[in-house]
Order: C-alpha cells, then sequence, then structure tokens
C-alpha cells in the first residue's frame, strides 16, 4: 500500500498538471505496449503501435522492466513542456545519478545493486550512449504517442475538469476525495494501491496531481524521496474507449446546423448536459444528441463519474472554434454570437 502523508501546507500546495507530461506518457505507454491486459482501452492502440516501431525497443526493453522499478531520471519534471524539453533534461542527468538509479534495477531484479551488462555503459555517462537512448526515447514517441496526442490531450483534459470541479466546490479535501476508486482521501493520509508497502512524507512541499492516459491500475510515484513530489494516477476510461489517430472524420458532416454549433460552442470550459441546454436555449435531450455527436466526430470529450457527466472541448474542438472566432472577428461586427474562450490548441 501506497501513503501520501499530508501536512496544512500540503494540502494548500496541492495542484493539478495542466496538461499530459509528455516523458510519462511515452515510458507508461511501454508498460501498455507490453501488457496484455485492457485490450478495450489500449487494444487497437497496441496492434497499430507494434507495427509502426522498430529495434528502438531494444534499448527501452532493458531500461524499464516490464513491472516494478524503472528509474526517476526517465521523466522529470520539464517533460510537462513538452517532448524537446523533457529529452533536453534527461541528457543534463548528472553521471552519478545515472549510475545509482540504474544500479536499482539490477537491485531490483537480483537483490544486488548492480547495473544490469545492457546498460553498463550508458550508467558510465558517456556522450554516445546517452545519445542512442534520447533517440531510442523520441523514435518510440513518434511511432507509439505522438500520433494518438490529441486524443491523450482531450481525455486529460476532461479528467482535469472533472478535478477542478471538486476544488471549486469542495477546496483541496473534494479534489483529493474525487480521485479515482483506488486512492482514497482519509485525512491527513491519501492511500493506494501499491505493488510495494511505501509511505510518502510530503513535509510541507505540496503534491502535483498528474494525470494520465497510459497508466493503469495503480497511480505512480518517484521513488527518490528527494524529488519534487507527483502523483500520476489512470484517468478514468468512458464514453470514448479506444485510443485512435487523427485522421479522417466523416463524422464531421453532421455538424451542418445552428443548433449543434451553439451546443458547441456552450460547452466552452466545460459543463455538464444540463449546462450545455440551459446555455444553448434546447432541451435537455437535444443537448445530450447533439453532445453525442460532437463527441463522434472528436470535437467534444465525456468524462462519466458516478451521475455525472462533464463534457469538454478537444484539441480540435477548440481550434474549430476558435478559427470561428478569428473569421467572424475579421469580418467585422455581426449579430452577438456566444464563442467559447478556448482558443486553438497545438500539440
Amino acid at each position: 500500500m501506497l501513503r501520501i502523508h499530508f501536512t496544512g501546507n500540503d494540502l494548500a500546495g496541492v495542484r493539478m498538471a495542466a496538461q499530459p507530461d509528455v516523458l510519462w506518457e511515452t515510458i507508461l505507454s511501454f508498460h501498455r505496449l507490453r501488457d496484455r491486459r485492457g485490450s478495450v482501452v489500449y487494444g487497437e492502440w497496441r496492434s497499430e503501435a507494434r507495427i509502426r516501431l522498430g529495434a528502438e525497443t531494444r534499448l527501452l526493453a532493458a531500461l524499464v522492466p516490464g513491472r516494478g522499478y524503472f528509474p526517476d531520471f526517465l521523466t522529470p519534471p520539464q517533460g510537462i513542456l513538452g517532448l524537446d524539453e523533457g529529452l533536453d533534461a534527461v541528457r543534463a542527468t548528472p553521471p552519478g545519478r545515472l549510475h545509482t538509479e540504474l544500479a536499482l534495477i539490477g537491485a531490483a531484479r537480483s537483490g544486488r545493486p548492480a547495473v544490469p551488462s545492457a546498460l553498463r555503459a550508458l550508467a558510465d555517462g558517456g556522450t554516445e550512449p546517452l545519445g542512442r537512448l534520447l533517440a531510442a526515447l523520441r523514435s518510440y514517441h513518434r511511432a507509439a504517442v505522438e500520433p494518438y496526442w490529441s486524443h491523450i490531450q482531450a481525455r486529460v483534459e476532461a479528467d482535469r475538469a472533472m478535478r477542478g470541479r471538486a476544488l471549486l466546490d469542495g477546496g483541496a479535501d473534494e479534489l483529493l476525495a474525487s480521485l479515482p476508486p483506488m486512492l482514497r482521501w482519509r485525512s491527513p493520509v491519501l492511500e493506494a494501491d501499491y505493488p510495494v508497502d511505501r509511505d510518502v512524507h510530503l513535509d510541507g512541499r505540496g503534491l502535483l496531481l498528474q494525470p494520465s492516459y497510459f497508466c493503469r491500475g495503480t497511480p505512480v510515484v518517484l521513488r527518490d524521496p528527494g524529488l519534487p513530489p507527483v502523483l500520476v494516477y489512470p484517468i478514468t476510461h468512458c464514453e470514448a474507449p479506444t485510443v485512435r489517430p487523427p485522421g479522417g472524420l466523416p463524422s464531421l458532416a453532421k455538424l451542418v446546423g445552428h443548433t449543434r454549433s451553439a451546443v458547441l460552442s456552450a460547452i466552452g470550459e466545460g459543463g455538464t448536459t444540463s449546462e450545455l441546454a440551459r446555455r444553448a436555449g434546447v432541451s435537455l435531450a437535444s443537448a445530450s444528441q447533439h453532445a453525442g455527436v460532437l463527441r463522434e466526430a472528436g470535437l467534444v470529450a465525456t468524462l462519466r463519474n458516478g451521475n455525472a457527466v462533464l463534457h469538454t472541448l478537444t484539441p480540435l474542438g477548440a481550434a474549430l472554434l476558435g478559427g470561428a472566432q478569428r473569421r467572424a472577428a475579421a469580418a467585422g461586427p455581426a449579430e452577438p454570437r456566444c464563442y467559447a474562450r478556448n482558443g486553438p490548441v497545438t500539440s
């Protein structure tokens, strides 16, 4: 079991990650690639990713075991900024830390802290082995994660919207209590199912909550207690169970019509079906139907948590509305029209 101990200052320092973390998603997706479970959510992605992957998985397989510990240096906090920034931070890992964390892989396998033979050159901190690792991470990300990034962003954003509403309704206590069922808030301790027994004392540093598409079953924390505390937890997968790459969207043809455009605009920064109906001036049944079509078209993500349903814009939906807003502004004054405040989102 994992137990995260909070002080009053830690509760005040709880925060949500602004977006998915590129390196956490990349490393955790490599776990899902070798895991036969979760076929409903990951099965199609797994089949498509394997077709595109090549030899880059050999080095990653030695570095990221199928279960258990993998080095903390693979997921620096800069991964939230993007792939280039994250890989630059990995490149800057001190040689001593490389050797220490790689030796922990050997300890997990044999009980002795020894660097596995396949990773000894990397543990020595040489420029060439580290360059091969960075190339493998970049190549794997481009093949297995990047084609699906818009979908990952949408699902994580839907989770963030749900947690944000909990925070507004009841503060940090309500936010922590709203986390997925494998996490249990029993103030002042957050408990979670975990492969090993572990206590994490935040000691006033707060906690970053990082929702993740490819995290499954149990949350993940960094092993080194001296690093900034982060809790990576699985998002709830519903409504759109299979991750799909961007491409042709035949359902966009269904979007013709004033009412559906009004419902899309009414979503704004998130809303329940009842809120959409009220904002767009349509019935509850009509709002639900139009939200379903928008979801099929990839413009809206829907998260269900118990009896609550929350709709948010996907990056594609936000970009579509942003373009409409720019065209309306360029055309000059017209009759009042409501647009979402979300601008275009790029990945």
